[in-house]
C-alpha cells in the first residue's frame, strides 16, 4: 500500500540529499544553498519540509544562515561530522560495543607499531603523560586531557599520517563516553595502570608485548562499561 509520506520523513530525506551534495561538494562554502522555493521544486516537496531539513542541518553544524545572505555550508570539518555520532555512541549501547569492537581491532596494531618506531622524543612524552595522569589520580582531578593524548602521542610515534588522523578521530568519538566512564569508581586508577604497561612495552620496544597490554586496557574499559557498579 501506497501512503502519504510524513512530514518528518520527507524533511529526514531532503536533509540527508543535501548533506550528501555537501559532502560531495556540489554545495560548497563559498557559495549559498539555493533558496527554499528552488530547493522545494527541485525536491518536488513543500517549502516548510525544505524548512525543517535546513533547520536540522543547522543544528548539527552543517550549514549556517547568514542574516541579509542566504545559507551557506560550513567548511567540512571531521569534528563536526564527528560530534553528533559521538553524542549517539554515549547512550546508544549497541554502538558502543561495536565501536570497543573497532578498538581492539585498530589499537593494540597501533600500539605494535608505536613500540617498534617510538624515538626518544616519543617515550619521554609518553611518560610525562603518565606522571601527569598519576598526579591527578592523586588529587581526584579529571584526568581526561592526559587519557586522550596518551592515545594520540601513540599513534603519532607510528610516523605514520593515516593513523595518527584516524586516531584523531576516533578519539573525538570516545570523548563523551570517557567523560562519563572516568567517573566510575576504579576507572581513573585502571586507565592508568594500563597505560603503565603499554609505555613499559614501548620503552622496550616489545611490540607484542605492547600490542597484549593495549588489549588488555581496551577490555578493561569494556568491562567496567558492562559492570560500572562493580568495584
Amino acid at each position: 500500500m501506497i501512503v502519504p509520506l510524513k512530514k518528518t520523513r520527507v524533511a529526514e530525506a531532503i536533509a540527508d540529499r543535501i548533506r550528501e551534495l555537501i559532502l560531495a561538494r556540489t554545495f560548497t562554502a563559498g557559495a549559498p544553498l539555493p533558496g527554499e522555493r528552488d530547493l522545494a521544486e527541485r525536491f518536488g516537496v513543500s517549502r516548510g519540509s525544505v524548512r525543517d531539513a535546513l533547520r536540522t542541518l543547522e543544528t548539527i553544524g552543517l550549514i549556517e544562515t547568514r542574516h541579509g545572505q542566504g545559507t551557506y555550508p560550513k567548511e567540512l570539518d571531521v569534528n563536526r561530522l564527528v560530534a553528533p555520532l559521538a553524542s549517539v555512541l554515549t547512550y546508544s549501547h549497541d554502538l558502543q560495543e561495536e565501536l570497543l569492537d573497532v578498538r581492539r581491532m585498530f589499537e593494540p596494531a597501533v600500539a605494535r607499531v608505536a613500540a617498534l618506531r617510538a624515538t626518544g622524543d616519543d617515550l619521554a612524552e609518553l611518560e610525562q603523560l603518565i606522571g601527569a595522569q598519576r598526579q591527578k589520580l592523586k588529587t581526584g582531578r579529571s584526568a581526561i586531557v592526559e587519557d586522550t593524548a596518551f592515545h594520540a602521542v601513540l599513534a603519532r610515534a607510528t610516523g605514520n599520517r593515516v593513523i595518527v588522523r584516524l586516531m584523531e578521530t576516533l578519539n573525538d568519538l570516545l570523548v563523551e563516553s570517557r567523560k562519563l566512564t572516568l567517573k566510575q569508581k576504579g576507572r581513573p586508577a585502571r586507565s592508568l595502570r594500563g597505560h603503565e604497561y603499554v609505555v613499559a612495552a614501548v620503552r622496550a620496544h616489545d611490540g607484542d608485548a605492547a600490542a597484549r597490554a593495549m588489549l588488555s586496557h581496551i577490555d578493561q574499559i569494556a568491562d567496567l562499561l558492562h559492570h560500572p557498579n562493580a568495584d
